[in-house]
């Protein structure tokens, strides 16, 4: 029996989760796991050794040696061979973010929804939520659900997590206007100003009958840090502090 692979860690979400070369028909997509993408960030762009970036990640030499050499062969594929690049999952954690490393794997012809999560109920502030409650739909039904825990780490975070969760459409309450533009570059689907009992919101929403509306905005600013940083706490993208 293989034994399970141990969580790399990862300092944030990449900026940018897909790559299509120009002037070409693309025929095919290569996955690129994030614990993948770390270690090019880290090695060819930070310019750590591989022994620096192990510690990094927090697992051997011998593990990063192998990610790496996978990551550059999938590099190489998509350059010569005119493939798109998507990043996405991988066996990873976020220090910010703990629950990133227990999201089940997206199956195959599976759509992927996630709700702001609080006492079963949808919870009303996006950049605040301290649970997603992530939802599989095969067939029009529910196939699966699973809790997670945030922290409440801010909306870039929060945003990237969605993402690399490859969830496609959220539904929520209250959230703001920087919320808005990370999920909007994270190509996810919003569907603000939902309330009531997170099962029935997500059965409602498959029938089609789904009560939201698209002009919520979360009112309560951290007034100390400026309209940007409205409706959350902590840091954001860019500001893990990892090198």
């Amino acid at each position: 029996m293989p034994r399970p692979k141990r969580c790399r860690r990862i300092c944030g979400y990449p900026d940018h989760w897909s790559f299509v070369p120009e002037g070409t028909e693309i025929t095919e997509t290569i996955p690129f796991t994030l614990d993948e993408y770390e270690t090019i960030r880290l090695i060819d762009y930070q310019k750590l050794t591989q022994e620096e970036c192990a510690s990094a990640m927090c697992v051997s030499r011998a593990t990063v040696t192998s990610i790496y050499e996978n990551a550059r062969y999938k590099l190489a594929d998509a350059m010569v061979n005119g493939k798109r690049i998507r990043i996405t999952g991988g066996s990873y954690r976020i220090d910010s973010i703990p629950a990133s490393a227990e999201i089940n794997e997206k199956g195959d012809n599976i759509m992927r929804i996630a709700v702001t999560y609080e006492n079963e109920m949808v919870g009303q502030h996006f950049g605040r939520t301290e649970q997603f409650k992530i939802y599989d739909i095969a067939d029009g039904e529910i196939k699966s659900a699973q809790i997670i825990d945030t922290n409440g780490t801010g909306h870039g975070a929060l945003a990237g997590f969605l993402r690399a969760a490859e969830v496609e459409t959220l539904i929520c309450g209250g959230i703001g206007m920087g919320a808005r533009k990370a999920l909007d570059e994270a190509g996810i689907e919003l569907l603000p100003g939902a309330a009531g009992n997170a099962d029935e919101v997500v059965k409602d929403y498959l029938a089609g009958k789904l009560v939201y509306d698209p002009d919520t905005e979360c009112h309560h600013h951290d007034h100390e840090h400026g309209e940007g940083h409205d409706c959350h706490h902590g840091h954001g993208c860019g500001e893990h502090g990892c090198r």
